[in-house]
């Protein structure tokens, strides 16, 4: 009864830049945290960022700097920038919120994931 719809994702040179969304859907009392996850081929699964219903930021060490999340709490949105990208940044992309339910029963969701390329 909750969705989590990704979109943004894509073929990027290096140095260029992708903005993601992520919109969340359905049966929901409060979001409590979002956030951005990523899996490359033959690695784990790593944190990208994530953002606080009060708008505080975490971000991965080897994103920080480049990269920005930001929500609209309004429309139950987050969005990840993402500049300066490099092909180590090649990666499907998941979107995950933290989230009260109107059953009031607490859980993660996860989005079904966006692929992002960064190639020449």
């Amino acid at each position: 009864q909750v969705q989590l719809v990704e979109s943004g994702g894509g073929l990027v040179q290096p140095g260029g830049s992708l903005r993601l969304s992520c919109a969340a859907s359905g049966s929901i009392f409060s979001i409590n945290v979002m956030g951005w996850y990523r899996q490359a081929p033959g690695k784990e699964r790593e944190l990208v960022a994530h953002i606080t219903s009060g708008g505080t930021t975490n971000y991965g060490d080897s994103v920080k700097g480049r990269f920005t999340i930001s929500r609209d709490n309004a429309k139950n949105t987050v969005y990840l920038q993402m500049n300066t990208l490099k092909p180590e940044d090649t990666a499907v992309y998941s979107c995950n919120a933290n989230l009260i339910t109107r059953a009031f029963i607490t859980s993660d969701y996860w989005g079904q994931g966006t692929q992002v390329t960064v190639s020449s």
